[in-house]
């Protein structure tokens, strides 16, 4: 049976021998400084990122970066209707019409997202209206976006995340899918590791993702 008390020493150990690596303490810390930047941009910018982490559901950070340059290019992302957007998509995502339909639904709130988001009491408040109100969003693409634009108090518990959980015996086993009760109780154990190594909760998923998937991505 799991210990959540070794775990999370076991977890700090981890955390601390990945980021003793020069080489990816100063990727990661470049991308905290993007992320943190991504505030003040304008609504173009986050609802770029908005797309970013609609793309990442079901797929791969770098999968996603292609399909944004791709609708960049062919000036889809922010103007272009559903045809174009999953003609933009197609061969380089897995759901291109799903996707692209979520795409153009989102774009109802590409004025207005950053205002919302920042209106918000707190970073799970603004997960929070971000599941209900943005289609294909679940608790982990809502909290990838906002740690994206700068929020760094939530837990983005993909499957690499998951992987260390269970390696150091957090939890039993990687589950299939996590209610957001579930995910509610993972974050809250990560949270307390973050905390035992006086880091962001964001900044220690970017090296634990980038000790899994040996990439510093967004």
């Amino acid at each position: 049976m799991p210990n959540s008390s070794t775990g999370m020493k076991n977890l700090v150990e981890v955390v601390k021998k990945i980021e003793s690596d020069p080489i990816i303490r100063r990727k990661v810390e470049h991308r905290i400084l993007e992320f943190k930047a991504v505030q003040n941009a304008g609504s173009d910018k986050w609802f770029e990122e908005l797309v970013f982490c609609l793309l990442t559901a079901n797929y791969s950070a770098k999968g996603a970066l292609s399909c944004i340059l791709a609708l960049d290019k062919k000036d889809a992302l922010q103007t272009g209707g559903v045809e174009e957007v999953k003609a933009c998509l197609m061969h380089r995502h897995r759901f291109p019409k799903k996707r692209a339909e979520f795409i153009v639904k989102a774009r109802l709130y590409r004025e207005s997202l950053k205002k919302v988001i920042q209106s918000q009491i707190s970073s799970q408040a603004a997960r929070v209206w971000l599941v209900e109100n943005i289609l294909g969003l679940g608790m982990k693409e809502a909290s990838h976006f906002l740690r994206n634009v700068g929020y760094l108090d939530l837990a983005i518990i993909d499957k690499h995340i998951l992987t260390h959980m269970v390696e150091q015996r957090l939890i039993t086993e990687r589950p299939k899918s996590i209610t957001k009760k579930k995910y509610l109780e993972y974050e809250s154990l990560l949270s307390q590791v973050a905390k035992k190594l006086d880091m962001p909760l964001g900044k220690m998923d970017l090296y634990l993702w980038a000790n899994k998937s040996g990439e510093v991505i967004k």
